[in-house]
């Protein structure tokens, strides 16, 4: 154990100087009759008396311990490596048949819970893109957003699909707001895009991969996963899935959480303070003294 400011510990001379004069200061008290006849001997009253009188003195050493601040080696439990994640939900007007709005809500909700700890980010698009939450840790925020992607709620504007254009809308976002740590793009739609036709896909897929950005596309519906947004995942080491009810996406957050887990870094031991012990001792003095307050005094015979 060690302490911030040791040189506080040189006034511990004051509680010594304090108990010496507390157990020396007894006087002979006032003579009565009852005390020229023999009592039996009460050492253990005797004592518990002085331990009482000294409890101020040992409780100005307790202050004085911890105001020298002290402290002990300890490693962190767990030093988490901060995983980046965007997702980005299609809100076309595709969206709003058969359940898949919903399928796709429930299923991002038990999702991002796994993700605690993780920064998240929250975007929706259809023909153009809304940055509804920026990047935080704060998953009430992404769980309150979720409603508001609701398809039926968005603007005529919002009606078609225009996923290369999220995608390069989310790529700029996470380059300006993401620090370190991975970055992990989860797309969820349901159709086809034609800004990602043709060479756009190699185009974008390279793009993504330059910015460090993972991309895993979860298909909502029957319609197969475009080719070229299967190719944009598996190019940036990610994958493309389809799912066609709610346990199945269920299973395929499940398997993304599993293929991206959590990383923890090796965390070196550093200094953490060390008041817990010293609190309590002080407490409980505390308390004797109160407690003895009641009763536990000299008489002036």
């Amino acid at each position: 154990m060690t302490f911030v400011y040791p040189w506080v510990l040189l006034l511990i001379v004051l509680p010594i100087l304090l108990s010496v004069w507390l157990l020396q200061r007894r006087a002979w008290g006032i003579a009565l009759p009852f005390d020229h006849q023999e009592h039996p001997n009460r050492m253990f009253l005797g004592g518990l008396l002085k331990f009482w009188e000294l409890i101020p003195s040992l409780l100005l050493s307790v202050i004085i311990l911890m105001v020298a601040g002290p402290q002990i080696q300890r490693i962190p439990r767990e030093e988490r490596v901060l995983t980046n994640i965007q997702i980005c939900m299609d809100v076309s007007r595709s969206m709003s048949m058969d359940n898949r709005y919903q399928m796709a809500k429930k299923a991002i909700e038990d999702f991002i819970v796994s993700r605690k700890g993780d920064a998240l980010g929250f975007t929706l698009f259809g023909t153009q893109q809304i940055r509804w939450t920026p990047l935080t840790k704060d998953i009430a925020t992404i769980r309150r957003a979720l409603p508001f992607a609701d398809p039926n709620n968005q603007p005529p504007f919002m009606g078609g699909t225009l996923i290369g254009a999220a995608l390069r809308f989310c790529r700029d976002n996470m380059v300006a707001e993401a620090g370190e740590g991975d970055r992990l793009l989860l797309l969820v739609s349901d159709g086809m895009s034609a800004d990602v036709n043709g060479g756009n896909a190699v185009e974008l897929a390279e793009e993504m991969k330059a910015a460090k950005i993972t991309v895993y596309h979860v298909h909502v519906g029957t319609d197969p996963v475009p080719s070229e947004v299967t190719e944009i995942a598996n190019t940036t080491g990610g994958e493309a899935f389809v799912a066609t009810d709610e346990n199945g996406l269920r299973r395929i957050f499940k398997h993304i959480d599993r293929m991206k887990p959590a990383r923890f870094k090796a965390a070196t031991a550093i200094p953490m303070d060390f008041f817990q012990p010293f609190a309590m001792v002080g407490l409980c003095l505390l308390g004797a003294f109160c407690l003895g307050a009641f009763g536990l005094r000299y008489t002036p015979w």
